[in-house]
C-alpha cells in the first residue's frame, strides 16, 4: 500500500503504453508505404504520342450511367502530350487539355484486312 511505489509503477505503465502506441503507428506507416510502393509498381503508365486517337471518359456517368449509354466519347486526336501526364486533344470544335488517366487508346480496324468467318447462318468479323 505504498503510494509512491504505486505511482512510479503507474508512471512506467503509461510510458510503456505510449511506446506501444508509437510502435503501432510506425508499423502502420511502414505497412502503408510498402502497400503504396507495391500498388504503384503495378500501375502501367499510358503513353500517348502526337497523332494517336483516344477515347475520353465522361465523368458525369461515373456514378450512374444510362443502361446502354457509353461512358466514353471520341475518338479524339492527341495534339501534345506533357510529361506531367496531361494531354492536349483536338476536338471537333476546339482544343482542350485533360488528364491522361481519363483516356484510353482507340484502335482503328481496317475493313480491308478484316477476316470473316462463316459459321452456319452467322458471319463473324475478326
Amino acid at each position: 500500500m505504498d503510494l509512491i511505489l504505486a505511482g512510479e509503477k503507474r508512471f512506467l505503465q503509461l510510458h510503456e503504453l505510449d511506446e506501444m502506441r508509437l510502435q503501432a503507428y510506425d508499423n502502420s506507416m511502414l505497412y502503408k508505404e510498402r502497400t503504396k510502393a507495391w500498388h504503384d509498381s503495378k500501375i502501367k503508365r499510358k503513353r500517348f504520342k502526337t497523332g494517336d486517337k483516344v477515347f475520353l471518359f465522361q465523368s458525369k456517368y461515373k456514378l450512374k450511367a444510362p443502361k446502354l449509354k457509353s461512358k466514353w466519347t471520341g475518338p479524339y486526336e492527341v495534339r501534345k502530350s506533357f510529361s506531367s501526364g496531361y494531354v492536349e486533344l483536338i476536338g471537333p470544335t476546339n482544343n482542350f487539355t485533360v488528364n491522361g488517366h481519363h483516356l484510353k487508346h482507340y484502335h482503328e480496324e481496317d475493313e480491308e484486312n478484316a477476316e470473316v468467318f462463316e459459321i452456319g447462318f452467322y458471319a463473324i468479323n475478326k
